[in-house]
């Protein structure tokens, strides 16, 4: 036996997901699903870098009214 084997130890965290994904399968699609729905978007590059042009510099202290 190696000095370096150890019992296979799941803390409960990873234990409780496992159970989870027995019990519902479609765990995983459903979370991809929601991802794509939330966060996997197309960019359109040429809108993003006219919104970067247009920009207008803010002021240091932006409720400062401007002094002539």
């Amino acid at each position: 036996m190696s000095i370096f084997a150890r019992p296979h130890y799941t803390s409960e965290i990873t234990g409780f997901i496992e159970e989870m994904k027995q019990k519902k399968p479609t765990l995983e699609a459903e979370q991809r699903a929601g991802r794509a729905l939330l966060w996997d978007k197309h960019l359109d590059r040429g809108a993003l870098e006219e919104y970067r042009e247009a920009r207008v510099p803010q002021q240091p202290y932006v409720y400062q009214t401007r002094v002539k």
